[in-house]
Parts: structure tokens; sequence; C-alpha cells
């Protein structure tokens, strides 16, 4: 139990040095923090072991993992379907082309440049392409562009990059069968399903106007 309290008040006391840091720096404190964890790792893990942040304990993946998967829930919930129906091509091109830029270029790279296998730069591509929709929330709130057009159209192009990572994984390194082939269909008409049914709408409102 020692060791459990130890490890957290080193994670609670980085957090602190990192947000002093942020403060002191004015950046985002995300920022900060992957600095922060970065230099710790390779310095205590130099100097004590690799396993001195007990990264590998189960206690920190749920709490890390949870925190990841309520921040980008947090986000799906700033998203204004009013603000994205108006900015919906500058989300798309916006997202469109932050996920196929990096993807192309560094899976060339690593393919041209390092002579990876095939496989290794298409995988290299994908993750030089994503992006994490927790981190620019947290920098969203931090400096209250989750309020603006701005801030909900920079969202919506993050996970719309993101959705291009999740189909890239699948079309590259899965198996490609019937299965496939109906989530495929059933993606798409769940896509399209609220643009049809505003439609709908629409045209039944002028036409009880009309009457």
């Amino acid at each position: 139990m020692t060791e459990i309290w130890a490890l957290a008040a080193l994670w609670l006391g980085l957090a602190l040095l990192a947000a002093l840091l942020s403060i002191w720096l004015r950046v985002a404190n995300a920022l900060s923090e992957i600095v922060v964890g970065t230099v710790a790792q390779l310095v205590l893990g130099a100097a004590f072991g690799a396993a001195v942040l007990g990264a590998d304990q189960a206690w920190i993946k749920f709490l890390s993992g949870a925190g990841a998967i309520v921040l980008t829930f947090l986000a799906g919930a700033e998203l204004d379907p009013e603000v994205f129906r108006r900015k919906w091509k500058e989300a798309t091109a916006v997202g469109l082309i932050s996920f196929f830029a990096p993807f192309f270029g560094c899976a060339a790279a690593a393919r041209w440049w390092l002579g990876w296998e095939v496989e290794a730069s298409w995988l290299a591509g994908v993750a030089m392409s994503t992006t994490s929709v927790a981190v620019v929330y947290a920098v969203m709130i931090e400096f209250g562009f989750n309020a603006t057009d701005y801030g909900k159209t920079v969202l919506a192009a993050c996970f719309i990059t993101d959705l291009g990572t999740v189909i890239a994984l699948g079309l590259i390194f899965a198996p490609f069968t019937l299965k496939t082939a109906l989530f495929v269909g059933g993606l798409g008409c769940a896509a399209l399903a609220p643009a049809k049914t505003t439609c709908w709408y629409g045209v039944c409102a002028r036409l009880l106007s009309v009457c």
C-alpha cells in the first residue's frame, strides 16, 4: 500500500509541476504535461529504471483510460449540430487534409526514406495522422475556445480525422469479410440518416407553411 501512495504522490507532484510550468511559460497545460511526462520518464527512468513511474500498473492504466474516455465524450457533447451544419465544409476540409497529408507523407517517408516494410510504413502513416481529441478539448477548455464557433469547428475536424484513422486501420490491417461489408453499409446509413431526416423535415415544414 505504501508503494501505491508513493507512486500516486509522484504522479500528482509531476502534474503540479506541469501546471506551474504552464502558468510560468504561458503555454497550454496539456503541452506542459506532455513535456514534463516525457522528461520525467527519461530522467527517472535512466536513474532508477524504466518502471519507476509504474506506467504498466493496472490502476494507472485504468485511470488514464477512464480519463481519456470521459474527455472524449465531453468533447463530443460540445459539438453543436447547428454550427456543424453551417461549417461542415470547413470542418470536413480541415479534417480530411489533416488526415491524408501526414498519412501519405509519413508512409512514403517510412517506406522510401527509412526503408521500412509496407505494412510498417502504412502503420507509421496512420500513427502520425491521428489526433487526440482529448488533448484538443483540454486546450479548448483552458482558453475558452469550446464556446466559440471556431473551437466547435476544430473539434468537428478532429473527429473527422479520427474517423479517417479508424477507417484506414480497418481497411489496411483488418480482414475484409461479409461482416466488414455489413458494418461499412450500416455506418454509411447511420451517417446519412441525420441529413436525410433533416431534409425530410424541411420539406414537410415548407408544405405545411404553404397549406
